[in-house]
């Protein structure tokens, strides 16, 4: 009797061991949250040597205390903590704009309301006149970085035609392009972030497509040295999806059917066209704030990552706001509340809203 218990006990405790193992061949079950927000001239209180960053100090024109620092930081973590109460998860991956240095980035990944997402960082210093950059980050948990490359800009363009004499070239100076390259879920994966050319002054066109032909020509490497790699590009690209940079430049596809091997599905364009906007000027909305992926992520294998359509069951994008987010009252009624309004500090958050995309390899 005790020998029939025992082996009873036994094929018991066997049967819970096997059947908490996955069943061979059988790939985990992954939904990754991906994503990009311009934090709007995140800077500290301090002088980065060769940076313009003079009005961001506490005796410059915005008189940035570290009082006001703090609540910048705070205002910010509080938008990604709202994001991941929404999705149940933190992102695993966020390109972020406009940011100082690496300093800042690691004050606001320690900010009490996120700490717990475990956030890495992926930054260079950049050449940026005004000393804003771009970076990454991401959950190690869940994105083993193998590679990361700052990409500069340069004028070596066959097919551009630039607004610019050769003097005004060489001093030009504009945001790296960050490249980071690693497995997520086991896949491998390139995120590009970028912050292209402003439209200051009504120039700049030429400028924001050479950037998104230097993000493409990065990506061909990359999908040919690795066939199976799937590539999200995202960042402040100062055009909407439906500008020449994002169509021509970038290949960007509208419908994720007409994508072929060479294309980038860009999910943020039907959205324009439907009205949604992540950031508004004199009145009219935009999306400058742009996520695309690559044709292996759009159409990928059975079982594998692939985007997911996650508004309205249709739209593969999310422009994400709260009502705290935005403007209440006055001039700027309804559009981003954001740090300052007309050079007085109002505490807001950032004049652009996040954007995200989610994957998954679930059915």
């Amino acid at each position: 009797m005790k020998k029939l218990l025992l082996y009873n006990i036994l094929a018991v405790t066997a049967a819970l061991i096997l059947s908490s193992l996955p069943l061979r061949g059988q790939a985990k079950k992954y939904t990754f949250v991906i994503g990009f927000y311009n934090l709007e001239n995140l800077f500290d209180t301090y002088h980065d040597d060769g940076k313009n960053d003079f009005e961001y100090l506490p005796d410059g024109a915005n008189e940035w205390t570290d009082v006001k620092y703090q609540k910048k930081i705070h205002n910010m973590a509080k938008v990604i903590k709202a994001m991941k109460d929404e999705n149940s998860v933190y992102h695993a991956v966020l390109g972020v704009s406009e940011i100082e240095n690496r300093h800042v980035l690691e004050d606001l990944v320690n900010d009490p309301q996120i700490a717990d997402a475990g956030y890495m960082i992926a930054h260079f210093d950049g050449p940026d006149n005004r000393g804003v950059d771009v970076g990454l980050l991401y959950q190690p948990r869940k994105f083993e970085v193998l590679d990361e490359e700052s990409i500069p800009f340069d004028f070596n363009s066959e097919t551009i035609v630039f607004d610019m004499d050769s003097i005004s070239k060489s001093v030009f100076r504009t945001r790296d392009i960050l490249m980071v390259r690693g497995l997520l879920g086991g896949e491998m994966f390139a995120f590009f972030v970028a912050h292209l050319p402003s439209r200051i002054g009504g120039k700049g066109g030429d400028l924001r497509s050479r950037g998104a032909e230097i993000i493409y020509k990065r990506a061909s490497q990359l999908m040919k040295e690795f066939p199976d790699i799937k590539i999200v590009v995202m960042g402040d690209m100062n055009d909407n999806p439906d500008d020449e940079s994002m169509t021509v430049f970038m290949h960007g596809k509208e419908n994720i059917e007409d994508v072929g091997e060479g294309d980038f599905f860009s999910p943020f364009l039907s959205m324009l066209k439907a009205g949604y906007g992540s950031l508004a000027y004199q009145g009219a909305w935009n999306i400058y704030d742009i996520l695309l992926v690559n044709h292996n992520l759009a159409k990928a294998k059975e079982g594998t990552l692939r985007i997911i359509p996650i508004v309205r069951k249709k739209f593969y994008g999310r422009i994400f706001h709260k009502p705290w987010m935005t403007t209440e009252e006055g001039q700027y009624k309804d559009v981003p509340f954001r740090t300052f309004s007309n050079g007085a500090f109002v505490g807001g958050y950032s004049d652009h809203y996040p954007t995200y995309i989610v994957v998954t390899n679930k059915k």
